[in-house]
C-alpha cells in the first residue's frame, strides 16, 4: 500500500532533479509527465492525492501534488513564463541552471541578463467544480480518498480565514471530518508535517489583507446559481488544444498558493491606475485573470484525464476497457431494473407507464450527430404534474438521488425575466462570463413549468425561452460574443414537468395518471423516498450509468423487418404514421434495449416499443379528448 511519498510532497524535487539530468536535452518533459502518470497507476496511488475537491485550501501544502475534479469554465489567452533561468550559487560562488516550469515565482538571485535564459509559453484553463454535481457523488468521492492532509501552519495567523466561500458550520467541522477520512493511513505519512516549509508569519497578513479587499468582488464566474467550492486556473504546457471548453476533467497537478501572487497583482493593479498605459491589460482584466490565490488558487498541470462520466460508483474511462467489471453488471441488469420501475412507478403515484418513460429518458444520451441534428436526445415532458402540491420538489430530488449531475431550474415569470442562462462575453474583462446553461455533458436539467405564471415577458425572458429551446430541439447553446453569436454543442437531458402540455418542445409528452390518491402527498413521497436505503439507490446509479454508456447497432435483418413493418403501418392509413413518428419510434426501441442491457434491437424490442408507443398515443388523445382540444 502507497504511503505519501516525496512525489506528492515535494513534485518539484522530481522535476528539478530530472532537469538536472537533462543535459539540455528536451526529453526530460516527457519523462517528468510519465514519472507522475506511472506513479498514480500504482497500487491506486491515485486515492493518496488530496483534492481541492474535499480538502479547504488551509489543510493542503503549498507546491504539493493535487488533483482536481473539475469543468473547464474559460480559456485565458497564453501567457509567457521563464521556463529556464540562471541564477548566482552563494555557497560556491558560480552560476546554476534552474527549471522555470511549473512555478508561478523563480527564486532570488535571477540573472535576468544570462544568454540561457529560456522563455516559454503556456495556457491558462480556468476551472469551475463540475456544475450541478449530486451530493452522494461528492460525499462518495470524498469517502474513497485516503490523502493524509493536516493543517497548513504556512499562515499562522487568522487561521481561521476561508480559502473559499464556505458555510461557516462547514468549516467547524472540518477537522473532525478529514480525521475520519485518514484513518487507516500509514504512520509514517506523518512526515508530511514535518516536512513542510514555514513561511515568515510577516508575509500573512498582506495575503490576508488581499483576501479581505477581494472577497467581496471577486465573482467566481459559476454557471449555477449557490455553487460552492473552489474555483482554480489551471496552467497547461503541454497539447492544449486538445481540451475543450466544457470538457470535464481530473487534473493532476502542483498547487501554486504563493502570496507573492496577490502582492504582484495588487501592485499591477495599482501601477495601472497610475499609468493606464504601463501595461497591456485593464484592471478589471487584471482582477479575473490574477485574482488572490487563497481564493483561485493555482494548478500547474502535469497530467489531466477527461472524464467520460462524473459516478465515482464506476471506473474512469470506458466500460469497454473493463469488461470483467462490464459482464458482472449486466448479468444483474434486469432485476435491477424491476426495481427501479417499481420505485418511480411509486414515485409517479402508481402510473407504471410513465415511469417506464422517465427510465428512457435517464438512460438516453446524444450519441452522434448527423450534420446539425442530434441523435439520441429524449427531451420528456410530463405533464399533469399538481401545481398546488410540492409535488415537482420531491420528483427533483429523485431526480438528483439518481444521476451524478443536475440543476433544477423554476420556470418562474422573475426567474425567465432576469436570469442569465446564455455564457457572454466581456470584452472588458477579457473573460467567459458563465450562465445557467454551461453545463457539462450528460448534466439532468430539470425545468419546472408548474411555476410559470401569467405575465409579460421581457427581452431576457424571450431569449431565455428561445435558448431553452434550442437546447432541447439541436443541443446547442449560442454564447453571446456581442458581435456574433457561437454555438456550442452540448448534451443535456432535459425533463419538463408542467400542468398541461408545455410550451417548449420535447421529443415524447407523457400525461401523468396517478392511480394513488394519498391523503397526505407530502409525507407519501417523503416516505417513499426514505424507504430506498443507499446500497439500493447505489444500484440504480450503476444500472443508470452503465445503460446510457452501452454501445448499439442494429443488424440489417432487423433494419429491413423495421422498414417492412412501416410500410405496413402506412398502407391502411398514411396519416397513422410520419416519419417522424418513425424516428421517435426508434429512439424508444433503442432506449428501451439499452435499458435492458442489451446492445442491440431485437424483435421482441421492436414490438414492445410499439406496444409503449401506442398506449402513450391513446393516452393523450383521450387527455386531448378531456381537455376539448381535439380538432
Amino acid at each position: 500500500m502507497p504511503t505519501v511519498h516525496d512525489w506528492i510532497n515535494n513534485p518539484l524535487g522530481v522535476v528539478d532533479g530530472f532537469f538536472a539530468q537533462s543535459n539540455s536535452s528536451p526529453d526530460w518533459q516527457k519523462k517528468v509527465v510519465e514519472y507522475f502518470k506511472e506513479k498514480l497507476k500504482q497500487n491506486d496511488a491515485h486515492t493518496w492525492v488530496p483534492s481541492l475537491n474535499d480538502v479547504p485550501m488551509h489543510y493542503l501544502k503549498p507546491n504539493s501534488f493535487v488533483k482536481f475534479r473539475c469543468m473547464v469554465q474559460d480559456m485565458f489567452d497564453p501567457e509567457l513564463f521563464v521556463g529556464v533561468y540562471e541564477m548566482n550559487d552563494p555557497t560556491s560562488n558560480s552560476k546554476l541552471l534552474k527549471c522555470g516550469k511549473y512555478k508561478d515565482v523563480t527564486e532570488c538571485g535571477v540573472d535576468f541578463n544570462s544568454r540561457n535564459t529560456v522563455t516559454s509559453e503556456r495556457q491558462t484553463f480556468y476551472c469551475v467544480p463540475i456544475p450541478g454535481e449530486s451530493q452522494w457523488v461528492k460525499e462518495s468521492y470524498a469517502g474513497t480518498s485516503q490523502a493524509r492532509v493536516l493543517p497548513s501552519t504556512s499562515y499562522t495567523p487568522n487561521r481561521h480565514k476561508r480559502s473559499y466561500e464556505e458555510d461557516d458550520d462547514e468549516m467547524d467541522t472540518q477537522p473532525q471530518l478529514m480525521k475520519n477520512v485518514n484513518q487507516g493511513a500509514p504512520s509514517s505519512a506523518d512526515s508530511h508535517s514535518n516536512m513542510e516549509p514555514k513561511r515568515q508569519e510577516t508575509e500573512a497578513p498582506n495575503q490576508n489583507a488581499s483576501t479581505s479587499r477581494c472577497t467581496s468582488s471577486l465573482d467566481l464566474n459559476f454557471p449555477l446559481p449557490e455553487e460552492k467550492g473552489p474555483a482554480c486556473l489551471v496552467k497547461v504546457y503541454e497539447e492544449w488544444d486538445s481540451f475543450k471548453l466544457n470538457e470535464m476533467l481530473e487534473v493532476f497537478g502542483i498547487l501554486s498558493v504563493d502570496p507573492t501572487l496577490s502582492m504582484i497583482a495588487d501592485e499591477r493593479e495599482a501601477s495601472s491606475l497610475l499609468d493606464p498605459t504601463e501595461g497591456m491589460e485593464t484592471v478589471d482584466e487584471q482582477r479575473v485573470h490574477s485574482p488572490p490565490a487563497s481564493l483561485v488558487p493555482r494548478v500547474h498541470m502535469l497530467y489531466a484525464q477527461p472524464l467520460l462520466h462524473n459516478n465515482p460508483l464506476l471506473p474512469p474511462g470506458a466500460l469497454e476497457d473493463n469488461r470483467d467489471y462490464l459482464n458482472g453488471v449486466l448479468g444483474e441488469l434486469a432485476s435491477v431494473r424491476a426495481e427501479l420501475l417499481t420505485y418511480l412507478t411509486h414515485v409517479l403515484l402508481g402510473d407504471s407507464l410513465a415511469a417506464e418513460y422517465l427510465i428512457l429518458h435517464l438512460v438516453s444520451k446524444v450519441y452522434s450527430r448527423r450534420d446539425v441534428l442530434p441523435l439520441g436526445k429524449f427531451t420528456l415532458n410530463l405533464s399533469g404534474c399538481p401545481h398546488s402540491t410540492p409535488y415537482t420538489d420531491h420528483l427533483c430530488k429523485v431526480i438528483q438521488q439518481l444521476v451524478p449531475s443536475s440543476y433544477r431550474l423554476c420556470m418562474s415569470l422573475h426567474n425567465m425575466n432576469n436570469q442569465h442562462m446564455v455564457p457572454r462575453k466581456d470584452y472588458t474583462a477579457n473573460r467567459l462570463v458563465s450562465g445557467t446553461l454551461q453545463l457539462a455533458s450528460n448534466t439532468s436539467l430539470f425545468l419546472d413549468e408548474t411555476q410559470l405564471e401569467q405575465g409579460q415577458l421581457n427581452t431576457t425572458g424571450v431569449q431565455n425561452i428561445t435558448a431553452l429551446g434550442n437546447l432541447i430541439s439541436w443541443q446547442k447553446v449560442e454564447y453571446d460574443f456581442n458581435y456574433h453569436q457561437m454555438e456550442f454543442p452540448c448534451n443535456i437531458n432535459v425533463l419538463i414537468a408542467s400542468e398541461g402540455q408545455s410550451l417548449l418542445p420535447s421529443d415524447c409528452q407523457v400525461h401523468l395518471r396517478p392511480t394513488l390518491n394519498p391523503p397526505n402527498l407530502e409525507e407519501y413521497l417523503s416516505a417513499v423516498q426514505v424507504a430506498q436505503i443507499p446500497p439500493q439507490l447505489n444500484k440504480y446509479r450503476i444500472y443508470l450509468s452503465v445503460a446510457r454508456a452501452l454501445n448499439y447497432s442494429i443488424s440489417d435483418e432487423i433494419t429491413k423487418a423495421v422498414e417492412e413493418d412501416f410500410v405496413d403501418m402506412r398502407k391502411d392509413d398514411p396519416q397513422s404514421m410520419s416519419a417522424e413518428d418513425l424516428h421517435r419510434l426508434l429512439v424508444v426501441a433503442r432506449l428501451l434495449s439499452l435499458s435492458h442491457g442489451q446492445n442491440t434491437l431485437s424483435r421482441d424490442g421492436w414490438m414492445k416499443a410499439k406496444q409503449l408507443e401506442a398506449l402513450r398515443i391513446s393516452r393523450t388523445q383521450q387527455q386531448k379528448c378531456i381537455n376539448g382540444n381535439e380538432p
